[in-house]
């Protein structure tokens, strides 16, 4: 099975911006699709966005929409997550997750490979 690992995280002030980038272990990461979801203390884990296996279609939250890009590159065995204007309210662990299929999967149970997570901080 895959293994996925975050990068990128980090202290960024508000209205600043991140880049997230996940690196996947091996090959089949081609056949996977891909999200980012992040958890704030005390609350549930949030889906951000998710992007499907071959690069060409992506599903934002509400939440980001228009602040926020994922992209993959599938030779390197990368997805990132380019987030703008960030808010202090955003400050969380981000986590990469990933699960074989064609479509695109919003909800956290969907997915069956998950990365240990990278902590990003917004200050006010």
């Amino acid at each position: 099975q895959v293994q996925l690992v975050e990068s990128g995280g980090g202290l960024i002030q508000a209205g600043g911006s991140v880049r997230l980038s996940c690196l996947a272990s091996d090959d089949t990461f081609k056949s996977y699709a891909m999200a980012w979801f992040r958890q704030a203390p005390g609350n549930l884990r949030e889906f951000v966005g998710t992007i499907n296996w071959s690069g060409d279609n992506t599903l934002y939250a509400t939440s980001v929409k228009g602040r926020v890009a994922i992209s993959r590159d599938n030779r390197e065995k990368t997805v990132d997550l380019q987030m703008n204007g960030l808010k202090p309210e955003e400050t969380a662990v981000y986590y990469c997750a990933g699960r074989r299929g064609y479509y695109l999967y919003s909800r956290s149970e969907d997915y069956d490979v998950w990365g240990r997570g990278t902590q990003v901080t917004v200050s006010s």
